[in-house]
């Protein structure tokens, strides 16, 4: 079993912790819940663009609801401890999960460079198979790098010291706890992890420069809600991917700021993707108020 060290606080910082990240994780769920019943209900959202937000939201709340429950746990208890077999399946669905929700935005980031550059063939090019065929590629993707990743876990030795010095299960804290020399190991995790999300992400920034440009060159009422689409899609790219890069695309050693990275990563960021899709866009704003 895995113990974890949580936050080395007082009982009543905890419980004000606790009581924060409850209401955070409530939001969560409320934001998220409700852009997936109004682009499900309203059929004026039924396009790609809204498509692929209503599979974000779904993926927002699934990451969050195998991360927040832990880190509450932990908060009401001074150490929690976690079997090892519990501690290697909550790694497996927070990657999977993790990984759809990185490849998902790079869908999306393809859906507006189409809707901007192919505007009269984007409904053809972006049909339902093509973006159901995408979604499950998504899906497919954060599979793989789940399955690489518990698969390079799996086989180290862990017979020593038992302290995650974190408050949930996660790849870089495990495997420092493991009985070998795992040089070899971190590096294709690293490189499995932290370079696809280097990777995803300058080619996120690329490709959304690009689009900009381009509505620049065109300014029409069509071209500037393009531009506020785009906007919120770099925000949501930016606060996903920078924690991230931080955590999983560097040596794993012990740092002050990676637990508040974490908690960024994993419990406010799907917090914030809501916030940043529903107060950015109009379309999305009128459909809540017509559900």
């Amino acid at each position: 079993e895995f113990v974890l060290l949580g936050f080395n606080h007082s009982l009543e910082i905890q419980q004000f912790l606790f009581t924060v990240f409850f209401i955070v994780y409530l939001m969560t769920c409320l934001g998220n819940i409700t852009i997936l019943t109004t682009v499900i209900t309203d059929y004026h959202l039924h396009t790609p663009m809204y498509f692929f937000l209503a599979n974000l939201a779904f993926t927002d709340i699934t990451e969050s609801s195998v991360n927040t429950p832990i880190l509450l746990s932990g908060l009401l208890s001074q150490h929690k401890t976690v079997p090892f077999k519990e501690c290697i399946l909550h790694m497996f669905f927070f990657h999977f999960i993790g990984g759809a929700h990185i490849f998902l935005l790079a869908v999306m980031a393809a859906d507006r460079y189409v809707a901007i550059h192919k505007p009269l063939q984007y409904v053809t090019i972006m049909n339902r198979d093509v973006c159901v065929g995408l979604v499950a590629g998504s899906w497919a993707g954060g599979f793989i790098h789940s399955t690489t990743q518990i698969t390079l876990l799996l086989p180290l030795p862990y017979c020593g010291p038992n302290m995650l010095d974190n408050f949930h299960c996660d790849v870089p804290q495990v495997l420092k706890v493991a009985c070998i020399d795992t040089y070899l190991t971190e590096l294709l995790m690293v490189s499995n992890g932290g370079l696809l999300l280097i990777v995803i992400f300058v080619l996120l920034i690329i490709s959304y420069t690009v689009i900009l440009v381009k509505i620049r060159r065109q300014v029409t009422k069509a071209k500037l809600k393009a531009f506020s689409t785009c906007i919120g899609q770099i925000m949501a790219i930016c606060i996903t991917f920078i924690p991230g890069i931080f955590i999983y695309a560097r040596p794993f050693k012990t740092f002050e700021l990676d637990k508040v990275a974490s908690i960024f990563f994993t419990v406010l960021v799907p917090v914030l993707n809501p916030m940043v899709y529903t107060l950015r866009n109009t379309e999305m704003k009128k459909a809540i108020r017509r559900l």
